[in-house]
């Protein structure tokens, strides 16, 4: 799978980018569910299975968002997570579309759409954050834990 490259990770958010400047460093599956709202199809993405160790990172920005340690099997196609590395990492609002409600994730830092938040996840938070594979990059150098 094609990503954006670390030059373009360190240098995208310092100035927005247009539509066209993302559509040249995101694969067209990454530029539709990052920038478009869109959602890649259950159990086709690399992440969707734990196992890997490392920090999930923004697909746009390189902003790490969860660790693989709060990683987990959720049986819905899609990388679950039971919270971030740091909420304020994360920017969340009201989703209204597809006739439901939902609480759609976004990076804090270049507004990438991530996936949507769950209120039926795993003890202690009780969250399932449920993210597009597409969206995210596993740095497997970094900590785990995130730091």
């Amino acid at each position: 799978m094609t990503n954006a490259n670390s030059k373009n990770e360190e240098d995208s958010c310092s100035t927005p980018k247009t539509d066209a400047q993302w559509r040249e460093v995101l694969t067209p599956e990454q530029y539709h569910v990052t920038r478009e709202k869109g959602t890649e199809r259950p159990f086709s993405g690399e992440y969707w299975k734990p196992g890997k160790r490392g920090v999930f990172r923004c697909v746009c920005c390189g902003e790490p968002l969860f660790s693989s340690g709060e990683q987990f099997e959720s049986h819905c196609g899609w990388p679950s997570f039971s919270r971030p590395i740091d909420e304020s990492g994360l920017k969340t609002s009201d989703d209204y579309s597809h006739f439901m409600h939902r609480i759609e994730v976004e990076c804090q830092n270049c507004g990438a759409h991530l996936g949507h938040v769950f209120d039926d996840g795993p003890l202690p938070t009780g969250l399932r954050y449920c993210i597009n594979s597409v969206a995210l990059r596993l740095d497997e150098d970094a900590d785990a834990r995130g730091e």
